[in-house]
């Protein structure tokens, strides 16, 4: 037994209006519900798929993963109990407030919450409507899309998802970045996307390096890419990843992690293979740190460790 995918995530943010903008005009997301000091999001038919609420870290607050029924998720606390991870059955007011039948939590080894909960919410009167006229985004049996995650311990990390959560690796970049550092990239699936979890072994401030967001059809990139162009707020340009094989961009976010919007990823089939790579694009994602200007490698580095200081970074000859 394991999770199925990824439900729902929720960021602790400094400015919720700024996150209201972003995820409707830049985004294209749907606004679900909002008050000075929280937001959610639609991106689909279920009730909401991510959660703002403020707070100072500017960092994920929270995951939530999915199983099927009420047995799935009592079966996946006994898993988590054998594997030594001591599991909180939620109250029903927590329940009710996440819009779902049953809930229980965890804490990852980095201290990240994670929920899992059977029985969401679906508003299939209320269809989603794009406030920017985006055609839809893939999620499904796929879920709400991937994020990846700087860990201390990357051993410990991939203990608690495989061993405790039941994903699976579907492969592993080295990305040499320079002489000195090369930073080794797990990536994990628990359905049919290629990855729902990256695991990355990166000192810094922040937890999150990106979440992503796959759209239906390929223009949906490009428009969005304009919006991030002109503000001077992309962080790596369009390109198509050796892995997944998406095509996609990076944006910075409110908070200073980054967002990926891309669209046309393949899927983990039966018989699949776990392989390494030695880099991480086929072509593209050039990293950016203000608008027409790309930063060096040394400043590369910097990036992958705190993108909000290289986006405010001096230029580097």
């Amino acid at each position: 037994m394991s999770v199925q995918r990824l439900g729902y995530m929720g960021f602790e943010v400094a400015d919720v209006p700024a996150w209201r903008a972003f995820m409707t005009e830049k985004l294209g997301a749907m606004e679900a519900s909002s008050s000075e000091n929280s937001a959610r999001f639609r991106i689909d038919s279920r009730s909401w798929r991510l959660m703002v609420e403020k707070g100072p870290s500017d960092d994920i607050s929270l995951s939530g993963y999915e199983v099927e029924s009420e047995d799935s998720l009592l079966a996946i606390k006994k898993r988590l109990e054998a594997h030594g991870i001591e599991v909180t059955t939620e109250s029903g007011e927590l329940a009710d407030d996440r819009g779902v039948l049953g809930l229980i939590s965890c804490t990852d080894t980095a201290n990240t919450r994670v929920e899992i909960y059977y029985g969401a919410t679906e508003l299939f009167e209320k269809p989603f409507i794009s406030p920017t006229g985006v055609s839809g985004f893939t999620t499904g049996d796929q879920g709400f899309g991937h994020y990846v995650l700087a860990v201390p311990d990357i051993d410990a990390a991939l203990d608690f998802y495989v061993k405790g959560l039941g994903f699976h690796l579907s492969d592993i970049i080295d990305w040499k970045l320079n002489d000195e550092l090369t930073v080794k990239l797990h990536f994990l699936h628990c359905n049919g996307r290629h990855h729902t979890l990256a695991l990355a072994g990166l000192p810094g401030a922040k937890k999150t390096h990106h979440f992503m967001l796959e759209t239906k059809h390929m223009d949906d990139v490009g428009l969005a890419y304009d919006k991030f162009d002109a503000d001077g707020t992309v962080v790596m340009t369009l390109g198509r990843h050796t892995n997944d094989h998406m095509l996609s961009f990076y944006g910075a976010t409110p908070s200073g992690f980054a967002v990926e919007y891309g669209w046309g990823a393949r899927q983990v089939e039966p018989g699949w293979s776990v392989v390494r790579y030695d880099k991480i694009s086929i072509w593209g994602h050039k990293f950016v740190a203000e608008r027409d200007r790309q930063v060096s490698s040394n400043a590369i580095e910097d990036e992958l460790i705190d993108i909000d200081a290289t986006l405010s970074a001096p230029a580097q000859a």
